[in-house]
């Protein structure tokens, strides 16, 4: 039986032990969690069986004062939706490939042990977090959380097609082999989608995203208006005329949504007297789309499966995360 008092408060960190260094990242949350005057932390394995949301239900049942996760992208979206609602702080501590959350919140990637004692010093702040409710072809529904971005159609084949053994040695960079397979022979589909509100709408694309927020490696914006705080969903439709018109989904991803470009006025005039159609934006609080035939789908980077239905809407401020003090508080 342990002799530290009950009342100080108690941290719980869920890891997966493949991406971590773990008996050095269990030192730095102990010994952040000892300088802090909380109690010893607790410490929870994911496992192939669990990603991370029965870990985070036992850490709630334990009554812990906030959470800390290191792991892939996958573990994070897998933690944050058992969270959902609980009003328990995360903290994110950057160990994966994309670390897609952790750059979308402006963390120092590079720096663990600030980000690991924001969680005892640092502020705290709700961010959105989106649901996706899917229908498979047989009927049979699920439901899950998404911290970044859904999506169903060619994003989804080529996060399918990505060789998992090139993803451990390379990174994200191995997401260019996977493009570059999904893209051999890709078609167009029809969807049918309707916002909150709005009319029914049909339309042909190679992918549907649904975007809580944005920001992807190597500066890529691929949804430069998405904020994690807005209490919006961000919906980009990508449709390239043929062959050619991918040069113009990479002039708006890699040119239009660039950094520089919509850091000066006369960039951003640029940017709204250019007609773009390979992609269209559009910002609603859900929204509901439906092909004819099954598509892949996927989450914060990880495959889903595939749907005939997808049923997307944001939940504003429903996780709190823990950031550290000396940056910039989230805006809309």
């Amino acid at each position: 039986m342990s002799d530290e008092p009950e009342h100080r408060r108690r941290a719980a960190l869920i890891y997966n032990p493949i991406k971590v260094d773990k008996k050095r990242l269990r030192k730095r949350v102990e010994n952040a969690a000892k300088d802090a005057g909380w109690r010893r932390p607790l410490f929870y394995e994911t496992t192939p069986e669990d990603l991370g949301q029965d870990a985070t239900a036992r850490a709630l049942r334990e009554g812990v004062d906030a959470l800390l996760v290191a792991g892939g992208d996958g573990t994070v979206r897998a933690v944050s939706e058992a969270l959902i609602e609980s009003r328990v702080p995360l903290t994110i501590v950057p160990s994966g490939t994309g670390n897609l959350l952790a750059r979308n919140l402006g963390l120092p990637l590079s720096d663990q042990e600030r980000i690991i004692r924001a969680t005892f010093d640092g502020r705290v702040e709700p961010i959105d977090i989106g649901m996706a409710h899917l229908t498979r072809a047989d009927g049979s529904t699920e439901e899950h959380g998404f911290v970044v971005m859904a999506g169903i159609g060619l994003d989804a084949a080529m996060i399918a097609n990505t060789s998992s053994h090139l993803k451990k040695t390379m990174g994200w960079v191995a997401y260019v082999d996977g493009a570059a397979r999904a893209l051999n022979g890709a078609e167009p589909f029809r969807i049918m989608y309707q916002r909150s509100g709005g009319r029914l709408h049909t339309t042909k694309v190679h992918s549907i995203l649904f975007a809580n927020c944005g920001t992807l490696p190597a500066g890529i914006s691929l949804v430069p208006d998405a904020s994690i705080a807005d209490g919006l969903l961000d919906v980009a439709l990508i449709q390239p005329a043929g062959r050619f018109g991918w040069l113009g989904v990479w002039r708006k991803v890699w040119w239009d949504n660039s950094v520089v470009l919509r850091r000066t006025r006369s960039g951003r005039r640029l940017i709204e007297r250019r007609h773009n159609a390979s992609v269209r934006y559009m910002q609603t609080t859900l929204v509901d789309a439906g092909v004819d035939e099954p598509h892949p789908v996927q989450l914060d980077g990880d495959e889903f499966g595939e749907a005939v239905r997808i049923h997307c809407q944001i939940l504003p401020g429903a996780l709190l995360v823990s950031l550290p003090k000396r940056r910039a508080p989230l805006s809309p």
